[in-house]
């Protein structure tokens, strides 16, 4: 367990930022269920969930810094931030099949399915929870998506039908749990499914080569 309570290159819990924010965010919580309920609320709604945002930085710090990200992103600054409050915290990494896609990922990816969707899982009261910060209570309301909730005792995930009761997020495969972001095996998955053109696109965060006539998207935008 001591083991996900260290940093690691991506979940740098041990940076100034991180454990000044974990501190601001859980200095007035008692219990590890309410910190944790605290770390996640801010990850999910505090920093803008951001498909389009670049590959780096990868370390939670900077995610921090600059108030987006993608799922892996935001997962990890969870992580890093539990770690920082003394919870034990790591990665999990699934492929899903996303029903409501937004059309201009669908154009990129070719698919609906998106491998190494990331989440967290933190370890309260003895038990491995996952929770999933990646969608934003803003873009769930835009987009009629149920929010992920998170009580610190509860799996938080995303749900398989939005609001309106059409299907929506489809698990199809687990890639296990990782106590940092295994950064090359994530390269290899995301070339192989999309190929090399989009790991170029996805490390700088601007998507020509797929969007025509988009530069580069603002962060929070969809």
């Amino acid at each position: 367990m001591e083991g996900y309570l260290r940093p690691t290159p991506s979940i740098d819990c041990a940076s100034e930022s991180i454990r000044a924010e974990a501190l601001r965010l859980t200095r007035e919580k008692g219990s590890p269920f309410e910190k944790a309920r605290s770390l996640f609320y801010f990850s999910r709604d505090e920093i803008r969930y951001n498909p389009y945002a670049s590959l780096d930085p990868l370390a939670a710090s900077g995610t921090l810094e600059r108030g987006y990200g993608f799922c892996v992103q935001k997962a990890a600054l969870l992580a890093a931030l539990a770690r920082a409050a003394g919870i034990p915290a790591r990665l999990g990494f699934v492929n899903i099949r996303n029903h409501r896609l937004d059309p201009q990922w669908k154009k990129i990816f070719g698919t609906d399915v998106v491998v190494f969707h990331g989440f967290a899982e933190l370890s309260i009261g003895g038990r491995w929870l996952k929770a999933t910060p990646a969608f934003d209570l803003r873009m769930c309301r835009e987009n009629g998506f149920i929010p992920v909730e998170f009580d610190g005792i509860h799996h938080g995930m995303l749900y398989p039908r939005d609001r309106s009761g059409r299907p929506h997020i489809e698990y199809l495969e687990d890639h296990g749990r990782y106590a940092d972001i295994p950064v090359e095996v994530i390269v290899g998955a995301v070339t192989r499914a999309y190929g090399t053109e989009f790991l170029e696109c996805w490390k700088t965060g601007v998507w020509d080569y797929f969007l025509s006539g988009t530069s580069e998207v603002e962060s929070g935008t969809r």
